[in-house]
């Protein structure tokens, strides 16, 4: 056959193959949304469709992502699912969402599904079982993103002597805490983990948290450093690992749960005018991290004087802006905030006065 003839096979292929899947899963901050957005720039040619889930009511985001479109992934193809983990409304929201990306003309070649830091991941791949869904997609793999500096510094890895030690003292005691359970689902759940900010951790920290993720993964995979979200998409797309299919191999806390709740954390939006100082704004947050155990602050800030938005990313005391585009002739210039943490850490009336100054 000669290479301008393609058989009716190949012809049909693209229609009738299921749609891969990935899933990107990670902590808080871990960097899921500069991985995405480094994916849609070096789509390949791949017709990209995103669906970004966030905890908390305002979409921060499904904007970054928008603001990524090239003609391979059109701002429509991204799809924002907010104030609800998508583990949990599956009936609900994923699953009309996963057959609007479809009917789509043309089709996505690839969907990128961005979950919530605080969402456990097997739930979402038992979805991929769902009859309307199961026979046109298939997730092709499952990417937990794990910041190094982070794990190196102990913050999801017990110790396990101190632990082992109260509970001889109070059996009824659980002191494993909620976060480093959603860390260990999501590493459970992985096909592949990125060790991001490697260059904040160095050597040192990058081999620390290499051995904690050896130690707490159930079963051996790939770990792959990188930085700025900077990665070949041939390393973590086209996995072909048909996850659904192996889903007994992905233990789970919450194994044997019909659901599984989000009462340990809850978000407020704080909500302000202009500022005057975006110096003075990144130490509040950092004081809010240090005094109040406030886990995430991401939003935008309007600055005086400033045509510029100012784009706002926190991981505890990390705390990360920059100027990300001109404020909108229909925008209000206002500081918008989302502010995440354990649920009884969420107080409205000190996070504001610790923000308003």
């Amino acid at each position: 056959m000669s290479d301008s003839v393609q058989s009716p096979v190949s012809n049909l292929a693209p229609n009738l193959a299921k749609v891969p899947v990935t899933i990107v899963t990670g902590f808080l901050g871990a960097g899921k949304t500069t991985l995405i957005s480094h994916l849609i720039r070096h789509a390949a040619g791949r017709r990209l469709a995103v669906v970004v889930n966030e905890f908390g009511t305002l979409g921060i985001d499904g904007d970054i992502l928008k603001g990524c479109a090239i003609p391979d992934c059109p701002a429509e193809n991204v799809v924002e699912l907010a104030n609800g983990c998508i583990c949990c409304t599956v009936a609900d929201d994923f699953i009309p969402t996963v057959e609007h990306l479809l009917a789509m003309t043309p089709r996505p070649d690839h969907i990128l599904i961005e979950t919530s830091g605080l969402a456990l991941p097997k739930p979402l791949l038992k979805a991929f079982d769902w009859p309307a869904i199961r026979s046109r997609i298939t997730v092709d793999g499952v990417i937990a993103l794990a910041d190094a500096e982070a794990v190196a510094a102990g913050r999801f890895a017990p110790d396990l002597a101190a632990l082992a030690a109260q509970r001889a003292a109070d059996p009824g005691i659980d002191h494993e805490t909620p976060l480093s359970e959603v860390f260990e689902d999501q590493l459970a759940c992985a096909d592949i983990v990125l060790l991001t900010k490697a260059d904040l951790a160095g050597p040192e920290g990058v081999a620390a948290a290499r051995a904690t993720i050896a130690a707490e993964a159930p079963r051996p995979v790939p770990v792959v450093e990188l930085v700025d979200g900077v990665i070949d998409p041939a390393v973590i797309l086209g996995l072909n690992a048909a996850a659904e299919d192996d889903i007994a191999a992905r233990p789970s806390h919450h194994d044997g749960e019909d659901d599984h709740e989000h009462d340990d954390f809850d978000s407020l939006v704080h909500a302000a005018g202009e500022i005057d100082d975006p110096a003075t704004l990144v130490a509040r947050i950092e004081t809010l991290a240090r005094d109040h155990d406030i886990l995430r602050v991401k939003g935008y800030a309007a600055v005086r004087g400033k045509p510029m938005r100012l784009l706002v990313q926190a991981v505890g005391a990390r705390v990360r802006i920059q100027y990300d585009r001109p404020w909108r002739m229909d925008e209000a210039r206002r500081t918008t905030l989302v502010v995440i943490a354990e649920h009884d850490r969420i107080d409205a009336a000190t996070i504001g006065a610790v923000l308003n100054g």
